[in-house]
């Protein structure tokens, strides 16, 4: 089993690779019994989107964790994986304005992606 932190390194690492940028690590565990964190980032294309979140499954596979479910591969604006514990949401960059998840989950507690070894471009 991967550690929840290692397995959110991984995930940054990942959107990282595929030049995802803008990343949020959110723990919403005390606010909702969705999942225990949302990892958020942005890309600046459809295909990159894509890119990067086949790349977060495919570096998951890798590791060991299971994803559980994944949608909006087909058009790219917002892809959402679920890992159980984590929600990964790859955003293109003009739908994170839209649907402002970082402000939605405000009561969550906000962890720097830097913590993880991921510089942060926005």
């Amino acid at each position: 089993m991967v550690d929840i932190k290692d397995k959110i390194k991984m995930i940054l690492e990942a959107c990282d690779d595929k030049k995802g940028y803008n990343f949020s690590v959110i723990d919403i565990s005390k606010v909702s019994s969705v999942c225990d964190y949302f990892v958020i980032c942005n890309g600046s294309s459809d295909r990159q989107t894509q890119a990067i979140a086949e790349e977060v499954e495919f570096k998951a596979e890798q590791a060991g964790c299971e994803v559980y479910h994944k949608e909006g591969m087909n058009t790219g604006r917002w892809i959402l994986i679920d890992m159980g514990d984590i929600i990964v949401h790859v955003f293109h960059k003009d739908e994170r304005e839209i649907y402002d998840l970082d402000t939605l989950w405000n009561e969550g507690e906000f962890i720097d992606s830097e913590e993880f070894g991921i510089k942060n471009w926005k």
